[in-house]
């Protein structure tokens, strides 16, 4: 009787053990692949945070070395819309884009002190955007959305080659910045911020805004900086 019973059991037993190591076997295997999954996703994140922790540097030292151009004689920087602006007006005739004979001198000697000061950038595979951008007044006398005010393609195209007669001064005054920045001329028309606005100040938008700005795209290819 005995023996039949433990002969009723063993296979049972045998059994049970064989699930159990089963069940042991399949648990170990899903702590491995999350255990692993984990670490790789850990890593990843930290690779990650490598890149951007490198980037941030990056712009940290280019906003540093941009401060040199925070020059009382030539620029100021607009906390508000965070560009660097000519400290002086360039202000246009009315429906004209060639430049105020006062304005020329001043204005090369302000590009001169631009490229001076981008020049002294370290070239380490960052591209930089000088964007020089054109603007125009609306007529006051007229509300903002009346057709008088539309900002139509002759309007932009004022604003453009009031930009670009700065482009093709500093080029005729022999001004050649180095290859990885771009001077970009722009016309914004009646748009753009940082307007100036109301009736008796409108006019003073006849004029032109330098803005430099790094190519973010570029710092993906700067080498990494030394250990220090």
């Amino acid at each position: 009787m005995n023996q039949s019973r433990r002969d009723f059991f063993w296979p049972s037993y045998v059994d049970l053990m064989t699930a159990l190591f089963l069940i042991m076997l399949v648990l170990f295997v899903l702590s491995y692949k999350l255990f692993h999954d984990k670490q790789t996703g850990l890593e990843s994140a930290n690779a990650q945070l490598k890149v951007q922790l490198r980037e941030k540097r990056k712009i940290d030292e280019i906003k540093e070395a941009l401060k040199r151009l925070d020059n009382s004689r030539y620029f100021t920087y607009n906390q508000t819309f965070k560009r660097y602006e000519l400290n002086f007006d360039v202000l246009f005739q009315p429906g004209r884009y060639d430049l105020p004979p006062a304005a020329q001198q001043p204005l090369v000697q302000a590009g001169r002190f631009l490229l001076s000061q981008m020049q002294s950038l370290r070239n380490d595979g960052i591209q930089y955007l000088v964007i020089i951008e054109g603007r125009a007044a609306m007529n006051p006398n007229f509300a903002l959305d009346a057709p008088q005010n539309a900002d139509l393609q002759a309007v932009r195209e004022l604003s453009y080659n009031r930009a670009l007669a700065v482009v093709y001064l500093w080029q005729q005054a022999g001004l050649q910045f180095p290859k990885n920045i771009e001077v970009l001329p722009a016309g914004s028309g009646y748009r753009g911020a940082g307007r100036y606005g109301g009736y008796q100040q409108e006019q003073l938008n006849k004029r032109f805004i330098i803005q430099i700005q790094p190519k973010i795209g570029s710092l993906d290819s700067a080498p990494a900086p030394r250990p220090r």
